[in-house]
């Protein structure tokens, strides 16, 4: 298969800096669509895959995998997408097509695994996938998303990601107007989750560990907002909530939320701490609580995410860099110290 080189920055070791290196790109089959990368969102994962802090990183290792550009060139079989046309790309490029969940278009969980955005093995050319830390990016039509017009192109990047994200779960437990949400965390997936939940006619109640953060829940959206750490404002919110959305990766107490839920109410974990949780019995059995988990979306449902945002003008709230800045971003983004996602602008990758 032939390949061109492109520019791109990412990691040759779990204790290296990200730096500029040579990655090879496939020329476009004839259902791939070849996209120049206009922006790419910093994702907490990007971090965890450089430093290897999940085990599993090949390197050298390009991150990225909110990705919005421009299509370049088109296979001679693509019928979605034209040469000039806003294109984006999430957590996933491929799938088996062939399982269960593919055929019901549910290819997150794709049960041989999905081909993910980058570190994954490479269908094409035997080699990891390399993400959007770059200059372009080849990928399938059928994993390629339309992007609104309408809609701000760098804070739409990390719609890719923690919009997905939050957007899954909200529509799988159906919120909608006449329920009450929680959010736990105002990070990158949690400001999303206010924004977009707000969006969809719910009732919506922030919990935070920090007073500082309390004027900005209510400019994303929020109805109320609680202050976890108070014993008092929490059993004010007790059994009063249809369904929580757990942003935080920190270790915390899930219990003092679960506990938040009304009968069959259910809590979603979208964080992703690194030890495990202790849950009590009687904070689910009592009321018929679930405690869940969801990932990403199906390209589907990043479609109607990207449309619904689209439609109500959603966009996530960023800070725009440079790829040469990306190391501090990286430093900053372990100290919270972002409001509330990083987002690169690729054609610096070129300098």
């Amino acid at each position: 298969m032939n390949t061109k080189n492109v520019k791109a920055y990412g990691a040759e070791s779990a204790t290296a800096p990200l730096n500029s290196l040579q990655i090879n790109r496939r020329t476009p089959t004839p259902h791939d669509v070849e996209i120049e990368i206009l922006f790419c969102g910093v994702c907490h994962s990007d971090l965890h895959m450089a430093r290897n802090e999940w085990h599993h990183t090949v390197y050298p290792v390009v991150p990225g995998h909110e990705i919005v550009g421009r299509v370049t060139r088109v296979g001679d079989h693509v019928s979605k997408f034209k040469v000039g046309d806003l294109a984006a790309v999430g957590c996933m490029v491929d799938s088996c097509r062939e399982c269960e969940y593919c055929k019901e278009g549910l290819e997150q969980y794709c049960e041989p695994g999905n081909t993910l955005t980058y570190n994954s093995p490479d269908k094409h050319l035997g080699t990891p996938t390399y993400g959007g830390y770059s200059e372009s990016v080849v990928v399938d039509e059928n994993y390629v998303l339309h992007v609104p017009a309408n809609l701000d192109l760098a804070a739409t990047a990390p719609l890719l990601c923690a919009g997905i994200t939050t957007w899954s779960p909200l529509k799988h437990w159906k919120v909608g107007p006449g329920t009450k949400v929680g959010v736990v965390g105002i990070g990158g997936l949690g400001h999303m989750a206010i924004k977009l939940a707000k969006a969809m006619g719910a009732y919506v109640v922030v919990f935070t560990t920090s007073v500082a953060k309390f004027e900005d829940a209510k400019r994303l959206g929020a109805d109320e907002v609680v202050l976890s750490k108070d014993s008092g404002q929490m059993s004010k919110q007790a059994r009063k909530l249809h369904f929580i959305v757990d942003a935080v990766s920190a270790e915390h107490d899930v219990n003092a939320y679960l506990n938040c839920l009304k009968v069959d109410g259910t809590l979603a974990l979208v964080g992703a701490p690194e030890l495990p949780l202790p849950i009590a019995a009687f904070s689910l059995i009592p009321t018929r609580r679930s405690f869940s988990g969801s990932t990403i979306g199906s390209i589907a449902e990043t479609q109607e995410m990207l449309d619904f945002c689209g439609k109500h003008n959603i966009t996530a709230d960023i800070e725009l860099i440079n790829i040469q800045q990306i190391n501090e971003a990286y430093d900053r983004l372990l100290k919270g110290d972002v409001h509330y996602r990083f987002v690169i602008d690729m054609a610096s990758v070129k300098n």
